[in-house]
């Protein structure tokens, strides 16, 4: 590679969830999130002193953290890909997550965006981490976008995440994809409904910036170990929630590592 452009950036974002019910609650943070696209991993792990692959950095992001943590994370999701009839010949695969800031490293969720290599957006995985040291992803085939550039997709869930949230729920995303233009406005939104209802909702809106040491620099004096802010956050968040009386479910033994969602969840 040269030195032109890259998809790869990062997005200074604001994140929101706002709780409706048994009671009411609502917590909005800034953060920065980062989309890297897996081809280009070597080539910023060379040009970057702040940021390494693989290795450790300032800011680093390891193979390890995502999907089994063992195989080539290419290898593994063109894998993935293939089973289920939604291979991508080699396209791009981006994803939109935290790496590892001074060692450390918590994705709540982590979203893999894969392109046919015609450019075609063919399937989205959303990697869920809770903070049980547990993961698990769903894949999601890729409908035509809406009018305004929006993806909307919906499963089950299959995988414990709060302790304060019943497990006989529903996803409801509505993403906006990234796609490395200079400027651009990434959406990511999760409506989460139980049998009567919406329950939660949730959304990062993020503002692309160029993924630069300049760039990364000012993103850590504005967001510093933004990665223990988030767990940090959550505890904080939960406590809040216990306080209102929000009662502890149990935590059923977790799903294998992927669940596949067939086309009627795209959409």
């Amino acid at each position: 590679m040269n030195d032109a452009p890259l998809v790869s950036g990062l997005y200074e974002a604001k994140v929101m969830h706002r709780r409706l019910k048994p009671a009411r609650h609502r917590l909005d943070y800034r953060m920065v999130t980062f989309l890297l696209d897996l081809d280009e991993l070597p080539e910023l792990d060379r040009r970057m002193r702040l940021f390494g692959f693989d290795r450790p950095g300032v800011v680093s992001f390891r193979s390890a953290d995502q999907a089994d943590g063992q195989t080539p994370l290419r290898e593994w999701i063109e894998a993935r890909l293939d089973e289920v009839g939604l291979g991508i010949d080699g396209g791009p695969v981006r994803i939109l997550c935290l790496p590892r800031v001074m060692g450390y490293a918590f994705n709540p969720l982590s979203v893999w965006f894969c392109y046919h290599r015609d450019g075609t957006l063919k399937a989205l995985l959303h990697e869920v981490h809770n903070t049980f040291g547990e993961r698990h992803a769903y894949l999601i085939p890729a409908p035509e976008p809406d009018a305004k550039g929006i993806i909307r997709q919906s499963c089950d869930k299959d995988f414990f995440v709060s302790p304060f949230m019943d497990m006989q729920m529903r996803y409801h995303f509505r993403i906006r994809p990234p796609t490395g233009a200079e400027g651009e406005t990434v959406v990511v939104a999760i409506h989460q409904t139980d049998p009567e209802g919406p329950i939660l909702h949730a959304s990062l809106v993020g503002e692309r910036q160029p993924l630069t040491d300049r760039t990364l620099a000012l993103a850590l004096l504005r967001h510093p170990l933004v990665t223990l802010k988030v767990i940090a956050g959550i505890h904080w968040e939960a406590l809040h929630l216990w306080r209102k009386g929000l009662k502890l479910r149990d935590r059923p033994k977790p799903p294998p590592l992927i669940t596949v969602v067939g086309p009627a969840g795209a959409g």
